[in-house]
């Protein structure tokens, strides 16, 4: 795919699954943004060109404004966000302080909110349009303990991306794309280990197959995709009655 002239963002583009979709975009050729509260040692790079660091809290709504609108004047226009920046440690529901829970939220849902508005006010009045692309979780679909502030806000955010897709249309497209367990610096998964055996592609995902999905969502291919929700995650993982029930012995009638 050729992104060549084509100007993105992605928000947590600093590290893991976000700096591989931002080295993805620039191998494409696109000119690429990303964003945190504290720049890194090494910015995202790829066939000799490298990616453009903006300080900024997403989460605060007139920093989100602020860095579309820096984007905006370094590179001319925006073409597409990907609202990657996610993500929170386990803990337990009934002990959650309402500053965690607040916080989560924040993160996860409010913040590509923030970023989406100040994105679509751009592109709705440039040529060609634009895109956004939300990366959210299975969290979304199948909870697990000690998810229920992340779980809640990604269930959010997928519907927010439909909600989006049908007010936004057709100048500005908005998909989502569902990631299960992401091998990162962040969440090392043991390839081999137990989770990996019971997905039906046998292995957890790379940063890299999140990219590529992204590179879909954003391209001509998929100009015809809004309001979708790609799953990303090797197949799921088999309902816990289906594996309670291969541990057991089989059943001997009397």
């Amino acid at each position: 795919m050729d992104f060549t002239g084509r100007a993105v963002i992605v928000t947590g583009g600093t590290r893991g699954i976000g700096r591989a979709i931002a080295e993805a975009f620039l191998s494409a050729g696109a000119d690429v943004v990303v964003c945190g509260r504290g720049e890194p040692p090494a910015l995202p790079r790829a066939g000799g060109r490298g990616a453009l660091f903006l300080r900024a809290d997403v989460r605060d709504p007139a920093a989100a404004a602020a860095l579309v609108d820096l984007t905006v004047g370094r590179l001319g226009r925006l073409d597409i966000l990907v609202n990657n920046a996610g993500g929170s440690p386990d803990c337990d529901a009934a002990t959650a302080s309402p500053r965690f829970v607040e916080k989560v939220v924040a993160l996860n849902l409010l913040a590509p909110f923030h970023m989406s508005q100040a994105a679509n006010r751009v592109m709705q009045h440039q040529d060609g349009g634009g895109c956004v692309v939300n990366i959210g979780s299975v969290s979304a679909h199948t909870p697990q303990p000690g998810t229920a502030a992340y779980s809640a806000a990604k269930a959010g955010l997928l519907v927010l991306t439909r909600a989006l897709a049908l007010e936004w249309g057709p100048r500005v497209r908005v998909n989502h794309i569902t990631a299960g367990p992401v091998r990162t610096e962040d969440a090392a998964t043991d390839a081999d280990g137990a989770l990996a055996r019971v997905v039906p592609l046998r292995r957890t995902a790379l940063p890299e197959d999140v990219a590529g999905a992204c590179l879909y969502l954003a391209g001509p291919s998929a100009a015809y995709v809004n309001g979708a929700d790609l799953a990303v995650h090797g197949g799921g993982e088999p309902p816990a009655r289906y594996l309670a029930a291969k541990r057991q012995p089989p059943y001997r009638a009397p």
